[in-house]
């Protein structure tokens, strides 16, 4: 199944959060997203590109359906059992 098709999306999660996401629009008609983390304040830049480019990222190269929000819920996303360790803070 495709990332269009799927029901499911990623969801950015830092520090046990979901992550905030800001847009900005530059003067010349561009723009830029930032995904970023309200407790460690890491950020990640999300530049716009052509869809027609994702095959110059090479083979099993996709397009990721990925929820933001400029107003993220505060509640903890920790995971239960075995998966807490992927809970870390370096990744």
């Amino acid at each position: 199944m495709s990332a269009e098709q799927s029901s499911n999306v990623w969801v950015p999660v830092c520090c046990g959060r979901v992550m905030r996401h800001n847009m900005f629009l530059m003067k010349d008609g561009g723009g830029y997203g930032a995904l970023v983390c309200t407790i460690c304040n890491k950020n990640i830049t999300l530049e716009q590109e052509p869809l027609a480019n994702v095959k110059t990222y090479g083979e099993g190269s996709r397009v990721l359906s990925v929820l933001g929000s400029p107003k993220p819920p505060k509640d903890d996303r920790r995971k239960a059992g075995s998966d807490a360790a992927l809970d870390d803070r370096t990744l």
